[in-house]
């Protein structure tokens, strides 16, 4: 027998878990396939682990995909709010992010509205209301 323990194949998800930095809805596929898994969080974590981006920068960022209208994922924007205050990133930074990342919405008007116009027009219905 060895007292050496077996390095684990999966040191990124392992840390993410231990670090509270784990969405429970990647545990179906971390199931399934935990190797593409961690591949997965490496990538995403990389440019934080290099020095690429300092811990606000990744912190603002981060809450702009989770805020995001694809996204909207609540503990993930809470967490990533407090670990930008935590990195020193003002309430004004925060509420600017939040601000930006709205603008991802309208879009549906802005594509939804021009639609909506040109078939009115082709079945002859009136744009506005009486």
């Amino acid at each position: 027998m060895h007292d050496r323990k077996t390095p684990s194949r999966t040191p990124v998800t392992d840390h993410l878990r231990a670090t509270g930095g784990w969405n429970p809805n990647w545990d179906s596929f971390a199931e399934l396939d935990p190797i593409w898994t961690e591949k997965f969080m490496d990538m995403g974590v990389t440019p934080l682990v290099r020095g690429a981006l300092d811990p606000k920068t990744w912190e603002l960022i981060a809450i702009a995909v989770d805020a995001s209208c694809t996204h909207m994922y609540a503990p993930g924007v809470r967490r990533h709010i407090c670990g930008a205050l935590a990195a020193g990133a003002t309430k004004d930074e925060i509420l600017a992010v939040l601000q930006a990342v709205s603008v991802l919405g309208i879009h549906s008007m802005s594509l939804g509205a021009p639609i909506l116009v040109e078939e009115l027009a082709a079945r002859n219905t009136p744009t506005t209301q009486p």
